[in-house]
């Protein structure tokens, strides 16, 4: 927890004096009033109150209740069982006369649809990874340097690449001229450069073809620990040079597309039967060759791009399946459905048995009916009070009417409403004394001791020079102003999704990140800051009296590692966050003063947000506890905002800060001495 510099032994020099006990006496009764009982102790009462008042409403409403034994479970169980013996009944009589074994059309419109549109990403994919290529080529050719740069871009963007390169042909192989790795991934699958040039090595008769133009699709997985996917294309340097662009990539950009659906098998071969992309990873790995499969050799031999054909496997199974020749990599894509299970026939059953069960629902139209009606009412005299407790309205001006189930509904659901009011008013209640998270964390009993390391934002705030303030002001006044104040300051926490952590007598620390965190916590600290900045010149419009003084205010704003959590015993808990994060922000903040600034934030905050906002550079000092001199800025206002101020002098004019008096280091040191 910080210790807050106004409760430390200060000296007669230091700037900053011990506030009047008469003030603080006042927020202190204020302060013990809310925590006199602790969060576990206030909710296992609340819970207590609960239980016993539900217990009592529940008590009144059941005292001439009497559950009937006829229950709707048996009334339903009754009718439809009959209903649905006598439907089944004639379903499967005549699903069995109805039965028909053709549905082989519809399978191969289904199958040539698939291996089209299939076909269709698959080459849009390999076209745009061409294009993205040959810009990678032309701008490592006409940008020397840029290698670094392109890597973390290329690698970043297209999280499938491993490794991209341009080769020149020589007589023992290919000879690599420029190339990227993926070397962040590299080493997370334990792969190397090394590897990559094995794969070229033994690959090489494959890409070779791209140097006559042709591209070249290759399932290289046999190399790696994952299956890997090589692709070549031919590319003219700048000089005329015939060169290929030869890409490494995981088969993943195209696994997602062959998954198993339903009884549809799909897969990629090449043009010599090997398996290119598969649901079975297996054979990807293992580089299975399906060149002996009918509907292969069928692709193969075939001078048209697409077909259809029957076919039987070496294991005697029929299947119905279709082919797409792609127009690049000389590869093809595969859709084959078994016969076994397409022709179930299920969708004739369904169809035939549809009239039949128009005529079955007519019936049991008629027999519900009458038993539906009394069902009916009191069913919507519920649907009417879920709507009035889903707009908030917990009293309910309903009674059971009949004896069965609906009765026993109607009777609980009118207890569970007086619970949810009771809960409802205790969470408001509680909501006032923590944050409102907090209190709905605690109603589900997921506070618990203890904390964990989390990257939170701390933010401190003081009224400047408030000793002098309420020596002036009578206790009953001081309290009155300070409540105002930190209504303004706190609505703008609130608005920002900051949370309050405490208020040590006029100070405010407040927390971003300690409940829930997002990537933009020091952006909205810093926002939030801002907000108070104007809200504290709205608060001193007509201010400036004895009884009305002007405030000025001091924040200051870092950014670190914390633990944030539930702090204390089991009998009395506080969720807080402590480090030495928080330690600098609250000796950041007391820094304004000195530096005539009223916003401060650190080094750790600024590299967060330094092309957000406009900051001054202020003198480096060091402070308690840290080694190393700390750089702090001032915040003047949002980069992008025409309204943002200038400079700290600018700063100073327009919040009503007076110059303070040339300061040197060791006069910065002193403040720090809390």
């Amino acid at each position: 927890m910080v210790v807050k510099k106004k409760k430390t032994k200060a000296k007669p020099s230091q700037i900053r004096k011990t506030k009047p006990v008469k003030a603080h006496s006042i927020i202190k009764k204020k302060s013990v009033a809310v925590r006199s009982q602790p969060k576990s102790q206030f909710l296992s009462s609340a819970a207590e109150n609960e239980t016993r008042q539900a217990g009592s409403i529940s008590h009144s409403v059941k005292s001439n209740f009497v559950a009937s034994k006829w229950t709707i479970r048996n009334k339903l169980m009754v009718i439809i069982s009959g209903l649905i013996m006598l439907s089944l009944t004639l379903m499967i009589f005549l699903a069995s006369y109805f039965f028909k074994s053709d549905n082989e059309v519809r399978i191969k419109e289904n199958n040539i649809k698939l291996t089209d549109v299939i076909g269709q990403k698959i080459t849009s994919d390999i076209n745009s990874l061409s294009n993205t290529l040959n810009v990678i080529a032309t701008t490592l050719e006409q940008s020397p340097g840029s290698e670094v740069f392109l890597s973390r871009t290329v690698f970043k963007n297209d999280k499938n690449l491993i490794s991209l390169g341009i080769y020149s042909v020589t007589e023992g192989g290919l000879s690599p001229v420029k190339t990227l790795q993926n070397y962040a991934f590299m080493q997370e699958s334990d792969m190397s450069e090394a590897t990559i040039n094995a794969a070229t090595r033994a690959n090489v008769s494959f890409f070779r073809k791209s140097f006559s133009g042709a591209t070249v699709i290759h399932n290289v997985s046999q190399g790696f620990k994952i299956p890997v996917i090589a692709i070549s294309f031919p590319y003219v340097s700048s000089s005329g040079a015939k060169l290929i662009l030869l890409a490494y990539s995981k088969i993943d950009r195209f696994l997602s597309i062959f998954q198993a659906s339903g009884i549809t098998e799909t897969f990629m071969v090449s043009t010599d039967g090997r398996v290119l992309a598969h649901a079975d990873t297996k054979l990807l790995m293992q580089g299975a060759r399906f060149s002996d499969l009918p509907i292969v050799k069928a692709m193969i031999s075939s001078a048209v791009d697409s077909g259809l054909t029957r076919y039987k496997n070496k294991n005697g199974e029929w299947f119905i399946g279709s082919y797409r020749k792609l127009g690049v990599g000389g590869i093809g894509v595969i859709s084959t459905v078994p016969e076994d299970k397409a022709f179930e026939e299920v969708y004739n059953i369904q169809r035939r048995n549809f009239y039949l069960m128009i005529v079955v629902i007519n019936l049991a139209v008629l027999i519900v009916f009458y038993f539906a009606k009394g069902l009916t009412q009191p069913i919507l005299k519920l649907v009417g009070a879920s709507r009035q407790i889903e707009l908030g309205q917990y009293n309910l001006n309903i009674t059971p009417t009949t004896t069965d189930e609906i009765g026993v509904l109607t009777n609980s659901f009118v207890s569970m409403a007086g619970g949810l009011l009771e809960r409802e008013s205790l969470k408001s209640a509680f909501g006032k004394f923590v944050n409102k998270e907090i209190a709905e964390l605690a109603m589900k009993g997921d506070l618990k001791l203890g904390g964990e390391r989390k990257d939170c934002v701390i933010m401190f705030t003081d009224i400047r020079n408030f000793t002098s303030i309420s020596e002036r002001l009578e206790p009953e006044e001081v309290v009155e102003f300070l409540n105002k104040y930190l209504e303004e300051m706190v609505h703008c926490v609130n608005e920002y999704h900051g949370t309050v952590d405490k208020f040590i007598g006029d100070a405010i620390m407040a927390v971003w990140g300690a409940l829930r965190q997002t990537t933009n916590d020091t952006e909205q600290a810093i926002d939030c800051a801002l907000a108070m900045r104007d809200s504290l010149i709205k608060f001193n419009r007509g201010r400036g009296s004895a009884k009305k003084p002007i405030i000025k205010i001091g924040i200051g704003i870092n950014t670190g590692n914390v633990i944030s959590g539930q702090i204390g015993s089991q009998q009395k808990l506080d969720f807080t966050v402590i480090g030495d994060a928080v330690n600098l922000a609250s000796r950041v903040e007391a820094l304004n003063k000195p530096f005539g600034t009223d916003i401060l934030i650190t080094q750790n905050s600024y590299e967060r947000v330094k092309n957000l906002f406009k900051v001054e550079k202020m003198e480096s000092i060091k402070v308690k506890g840290k080694s190393e001199p700390q750089v702090i800025y001032a915040v003047l206002g949002r980069s992008k905002d025409n309204k943002s101020l200038s400079s700290v002098k600018e700063l100073r004019k327009f919040v009503g800060i007076d110059t303070p008096p040339p300061y040197n280091k060791k006069v910065l040191e002193k403040v720090d001495k809390v």
